[in-house]
């Protein structure tokens, strides 16, 4: 299996080549809650919405280990979860870590979706 290191690397190669440049962990998670909110975005988010944004994002990366469940949408189609429990990690780099493993998680599994969405 490959190390941690590694398949971070690898992650972040592949969001260079589709994006055109790498992006940092604020624009990975920007990116991640637009993808969960799954709707056509007003030319301009606020603020407040981008940060929305990342809070979506967050927490579905954190319902792929068990912190979070999916609770439903609200009327605007914005995905709303359940805390399952708190995360329980204590220092910013572990943080990250997690954060960087569950991103991991969260591309290979949309990579396979589209590897069986076009046969």
């Amino acid at each position: 299996m490959e190390s941690f290191d590694i398949r971070w690397f690898n992650t972040q190669m592949k969001l260079r080549e589709r994006f055109g440049k790498q992006p940092d962990m604020e624009a990975i998670l920007f990116l991640i809650g637009m993808n969960e909110l799954g709707t056509q975005p007003p030319e301009k988010f606020t603020k407040e919405q981008k940060q929305d944004l990342m809070h979506v994002a967050v927490c579905t990366l954190l319902s792929q280990v068990g912190y979070y469940e999916f609770a439903g949408r609200d009327e605007a189609g914005w995905p709303h979860f359940h805390e399952l429990q708190k995360p329980d990690i204590a220092s910013l780099e572990k943080q990250e870590i997690v954060l960087k493993e569950c991103i991991m998680m969260y591309f290979d599994k949309l990579d396979k979706e589209i590897e069986n969405a076009h046969g």
